[in-house]
């Protein structure tokens, strides 16, 4: 069998491409995020991209794959055309935060989502990355923040009207419109606040 090669993105976190060769074997079985298929299967394909610093697009051909002029003369990669996995929550500090983020949204017609957790709480700690995760399906049009309530005045938890954790809330024109108290499993909670923001979202 000729030598093979695979280009693959494993992580947008990741800044750089790592390339694979495989001589005289057949090429593994194996998915990514961006193929749907194994690449044992593929014949050819062109992999769109976005706008990072790729001068061409991946092609693959032959049961070869490469990257063809993937540097500019800059020395910048491109980012594949995928969207992020997940989005960091982004921390609340302090009561003037939290009050200059409801304003700014206000301002700016948008809704928020604020989990309000504590670093005690192990449903807070196993819920925070799934909702990392569905923040990603609704970036960037609605943001999300976190709020730990050991780090911040009692008042403001009071102002929220917070009483267990985790609480995941949606504020809109400067007041809380919905809430998910998440006492039952991650995916369910998870499942909960989607339909919290397209019940809100859509009104």
């Amino acid at each position: 069998m000729t030598s093979q090669s695979f280009i693959s993105r494993f992580s947008p976190s990741l800044e750089t491409l790592l390339y694979y060769k495989f001589q005289g074997d057949p090429l593994p079985s194996f998915s990514t995020p961006f193929l749907k298929k194994p690449c044992s299967s593929f014949d050819g394909f062109s992999l769109k991209r976005k706008t990072l610093g790729f001068n061409e697009k991946i092609y693959g051909f032959g049961g070869k794959f490469g990257i063809l002029n993937a540097w500019k003369k800059e020395g910048h990669l491109e980012e594949l055309d995928d969207a992020p996995v997940a989005v960091e929550l982004q921390q609340i500090c302090s009561e003037s935060q939290f009050d200059r983020v409801i304003a700014e949204a206000q301002q700016l017609e948008e809704s928020l989502i604020i989990l309000w957790m504590a670093s005690w709480c192990r449903k807070c700690i196993y819920l925070k990355p799934k909702l990392e995760k569905l923040a990603a399906d609704y970036y960037p049009r609605l943001r999300f923040y976190c709020v730990d309530v050991n780090t911040v005045p009692h008042n403001l938890v009071a102002r929220a009207g917070v009483t267990k954790m985790p609480t995941i809330q949606l504020w809109s024109d400067g007041k809380k419109q919905a809430e998910v108290i998440g006492g039952h499993k991650a995916y369910l909670v998870v499942n909960e606040v989607r339909e919290m923001i397209e019940n809100e979202c859509t009104k």
